[in-house]
């Protein structure tokens, strides 16, 4: 074996660092479902002095030395050389930040989210707008940090941030098809879906039945509970550590459909999480490969599994034993309408994958003005309401179903909303190329057996972690670069055919 005293010195100094982001991970978890109101800022120091010992541990000047000296390496394994090239990249990024803007914007997301709740809960966006307007003070001097020291335009410095490699010259042809062919394409969905009836899935079901499905429902699919767990929080999302899934949704006893895709939704993030590479845990290489490719694996399971009638034979008589649902509401012709339905709705979370586009694109563009100070956030409700009606022909009634209903922003999470609609063409892009591999792949998931498909994509991409660049694992994983004509094929053969 060739010796390597450098890469062995970084790739150490890495699950050290790894090791005290999983603690703030779960940390981070804590906050968002069980962290008393009056504890958010003695947890914000807690988080703030774990993300200021990490960035000390990663912005040490020994690493400068041990990098120059890896160069010259020759290892013998070549997920070692590709680990190298992620260690420098989370290298890059945490060299251009200040350690004080760390520390500071730590302690300022913590605060920001809990305000935001209740901003939410009360659609007060005035009372919210002054800590929002510190978070974008303090993102922008990342922005510019992150700018300066890596060559790159402010806005795809944070992009990169995200999704490595991911910049706006490749986001922005794509948003500029969807937008001139998408707006149209709604309505024409729209219209086709009203010439058949459409029954609501409407039913009362207790918050603790709810719960009980969504369990069986991530069982079914593969989550292995005995590393994860699920919660409620005033976001759904995925996360707390490697080894240690975190998922969440929140209920409505009289919209138990919302909490269940939430589910389903999350469990495709975790799914990911639980699939990559064991020996690889710990170090940069072993992590998702990007957020667009982490929202196809969750896209992948709601969108393109959870909402075809083959899952649909598969989850109603579920849905019966459980609930007690039947009737012509509950057939399965009527549940797959049902459930793609398309509808000019406020709420992202809640958007149809038509309609979801427009919702990202919306806030692509808001937030790339917000950075650059071209609109000031007290103008955001009047332009967010502006688009909302010039891209979906509805207006929100309120801040909640506004600009205010979204975590990302008041987290100061900048630059990730275009990884959803990359990840949705991503997620339709897989699909295709499972269906190809898996031809049996209708009658397995009408007969409960999931592991074939999940097997796939363990295959496809969970295994690979972050060894390759995003869009060489694209082509690994499908045979072709990222192609926007498979998730326009994919919307017309579903809203259309």
């Amino acid at each position: 074996m060739v010796a390597t005293p450098a890469l062995d010195a970084l790739e150490t100094r890495f699950r050290q660092i790894a090791a005290l982001e999983s603690a703030a991970g779960i940390l981070h978890w804590d906050a968002a479902t069980m962290l008393p109101p009056g504890s958010a800022e003695a947890r914000g120091e807690q988080l703030a002095a774990l993300a200021e010992i990490s960035h000390e541990k990663l912005t040490d000047p020994q690493l400068a030395e041990w990098f120059a000296d890896a160069q010259t390496e020759q290892p013998d394994a070549p997920w070692r050389r590709a680990n190298l090239r992620e260690m420098q990249h989370r290298y890059a990024h945490a060299t251009a930040m200040p350690q004080a803007l760390v520390a500071a914007l730590t302690k300022l997301r913590l605060r920001s989210e809990h305000q935001w709740r209740n901003a939410r809960a009360a659609s007060d966006y005035a009372g919210f707008l002054p800590i929002f307007r510190e978070i974008i003070s303090l993102t922008r001097e990342l922005a510019a940090a992150k700018s300066a020291a890596l060559s790159l335009s402010p806005y795809d410095a944070l992009l990169d941030s995200y999704d490595p490699g991911l910049r706006n010259a490749t986001i922005a042809p794509l948003f500029a098809d969807l937008k001139s062919w998408l707006p149209e394409f709604v309505g024409t969905a729209i219209a086709h879906q009203q010439r058949q009836p459409i029954l609501p899935l409407t039913a009362t079901v207790p918050i603790a039945q709810q719960e009980a499905l969504g369990r069986q429902m991530m069982q079914a699919l593969g989550f292995d509970s005995r590393q994860g767990r699920i919660d409620v929080s005033a976001h759904p999302f995925c996360g707390g550590a490697p080894g240690d899934v975190r998922i969440t949704t929140r209920y409505r006893e009289d919209r138990f459909t919302d909490a269940l895709y939430g589910v389903l939704h999350e469990t495709g993030h975790a799914l990911y999480e639980q699939g990559l590479p064991a020996e690889w845990r710990g170090l940069p290489i072993g992590e998702a490969r990007g957020m667009s490719t982490h929202e196809s694996q969750s896209l992948f399971i709601e969108m393109q599994l959870c909402r075809s009638p083959a899952f649909l034979a598969f989850l109603l008589p579920k849905l019966h034993a459980a609930f007690g649902l039947d009737g012509a509401a509950w057939t399965r012709e009527n549940a797959t309408r049902a459930l793609t339905q398309v509808e000019r709705g406020f709420i992202r979370v809640n958007a149809d994958e038509v309609t979801y586009p427009l919702h990202v694109i919306l806030r692509w563009e808001l937030e790339q003005a917000l950075l650059s100070g071209d609109l000031d956030a007290g103008d955001l409700p009047a332009a967010w309401n502006e688009k909302m009606q010039a891209y979906l022909g509805v207006t929100p009634p309120n801040m909640a179903e506004g600009c205010l209903q979204d975590i990302h922003w008041p987290e100061g999470m900048f630059g990730y909303f275009p990884t959803y609609t990359l990840g949705a063409m991503l997620a339709a892009q897989l699909m295709a190329a499972a269906r190809t591999a898996l031809p049996a792949l209708d009658r397995q998931v009408e007969g409960g057996d999931f592991a074939p498909l999940v097997g796939w994509l363990r295959q496809q991409v969970h295994r690979h972690g972050s060894y390759y660049p995003t869009p060489e694992l694209v082509v690994a994983a499908t045979g072709q670069p990222l192609n926007p004509a498979i998730y326009r094929a994919h919307l017309e053969a579903r809203y259309l055919g």
